[in-house]
């Protein structure tokens, strides 16, 4: 039976009725290591979902261990992340960064290590994140009749709509996640918008459950430090991998349209080689064009631990990505009290609650970020009830504790996919 039955209700999430007990779990993430700086091209969202999954699963007395490939030779085989969780660095190809959309060729070596690992002592479950390692997955699962359940995170149909010609995705990329997706056990997709998605690819419904990434609403918080403001205006501030369909110059060319505000840029590479990033050069440059260079500030790259300070500081975050397979953000934004302007796509629709939360703008339409951004910062009132509505919002529904229930739910039902049947009947 389907999880994905009408309104999406993360607030439905709760503990499985009856636990499983202690479960090895194996995290796949071939790419993204929950031990990744953030905001570089390739490190982001995901690693920060795999990360606080681990964790969250580790709490409710599962043992977890997440592979990712090895792309540094001094890294040892396994690293302890915290009490129930390590990461195993998989020897996949060469021992440094290789842009993730060139993983493919060594997800062989990937899978077969895997496969090698888990035949002396295999995991009691596999869920595998982002394509590849569904793949590398897929192939080991096979092998020793293991039970897969796969995340995408994003989608190559969606990528391949909005980048067209300038999607750097290997060629049998859509093909090779349908083929996930109908090998696997369980998909446990991020939103709705993945589901209908994976529908127009051959991928059933009924094959899908539909669970939401989660917050840290401790670390996330409206109490706690604050950044520096430099100036009186007011401020608002993006943050995320600097990449073009993220939308920083969206926000750019509605700044030329909101006076007596700044733009601050959180992401990229460290502060002291920003100088050398074509993407910020391109962003300055468009900055200078709209005449607000010296109302745009870039702070590269920051410790995740500094992020919730520079929310605080914001009077509003927007996130105006061209697409958004779900985006963790909003979320971030929205639990330390902070309204949010996004656009109106992918798992942004879930998240934000238009006008409860934030509002929801067109992609790619500046006029329309800056009319949504002005309206509010004219409202002291509506910006702080926004705050407030998304502080009780992600408490409600987004915290990894429910998100981990929800998880382990659908591990169950993979694990034990026949009703009970007692003297009383099916149970």
């Amino acid at each position: 039976m389907t999880s994905f039955l009408g309104p999406f209700d993360p607030a439905a999430f709760g503990a499985a009725p009856s636990g499983p007990g202690k479960l090895s779990v194996a995290l796949v993430s071939e790419h993204a290591s929950p031990l990744a700086t953030l905001g570089g091209v390739d490190a982001g969202g995901q690693n920060v979902h795999v990360a606080a999954l681990a964790g969250a699963l580790a709490d409710r007395g599962h043992h977890v261990t997440v592979y990712t490939r090895r792309d540094d030779r001094e890294l040892p085989e396994t690293v302890p992340l915290r009490e129930g969780v390590h990461v195993h660095h998989v020897p996949a190809g060469p021992p440094e960064q290789i842009p993730k959309d060139e993983l493919l060729p060594h997800m062989g070596d990937f899978g077969r290590y895997l496969a090698r690992t888990w035949r002396h002592r295999p995991p009691d479950l596999v869920h595998s994140h982002f394509w590849m390692s569904g793949l590398a997955s897929l192939w080991a699962t096979r092998e020793l009749g293991l039970p897969l359940l796969h995340t995408y995170h994003a989608l190559g149909t969606v990528k391949r709509r909005h980048q067209q010609l300038a999607d750097p995705s290997p060629p049998r990329r859509i093909a090779l996640e349908t083929e996930v997706g109908s090998g696997c056990d369980r998909i446990i997709a991020t939103c709705r918008d993945e589901v209908v998605e994976l529908g127009r690819m051959g991928v059933p419904a009924a094959k899908t459950t539909v669970v939401p990434c989660g917050v840290d609403t401790e670390l996330f918080a409206p109490r706690g430090p604050v950044a520096e403001r430099g100036t009186e205006r007011h401020q608002l501030l993006q943050l995320g991998r600097l990449v073009p369909r993220k939308g920083a110059a969206v926000s750019i060319a509605a700044l030329a349209r909101l006076p007596e505000t700044e733009l601050v840029v959180v992401g990229g590479p460290p502060a002291d080689r920003l100088d050398e990033d074509p993407e910020v050069r391109r962003l300055r440059a468009l900055a200078r064009e709209a005449g607000v260079a010296d109302r745009v500030h870039f702070t590269g790259g920051v410790p995740s631990a500094d992020v919730p300070a520079l929310l605080r500081a914001a009077d509003i975050v927007v996130c105006p990505a061209d697409y958004e397979p779900f985006g963790i953000v909003p979320l971030e934004a929205m639990a330390c009290g902070r309204p949010v302007v996004a656009s109106a796509v992918g798992g942004q629709l879930d998240t934000v609650a238009d006008p409860a939360t934030g509002r929801l703008v067109p992609p790619r339409d500046p006029e329309a970020l800056a009319r949504a951004v002005a309206d509010l910062l004219a409202d002291p009132a509506a910006r702080e009830a926004c705050g407030e509505a998304g502080r009780r919002r992600t408490l409600r529904r987004f915290g990894w504790d429910r998100v981990a229930a929800a998880t382990e739910a659908a591990y169950c039902e993979v694990l034990d996919p026949q009703p009970v049947t007692t003297g009383a009947g099916v149970v």
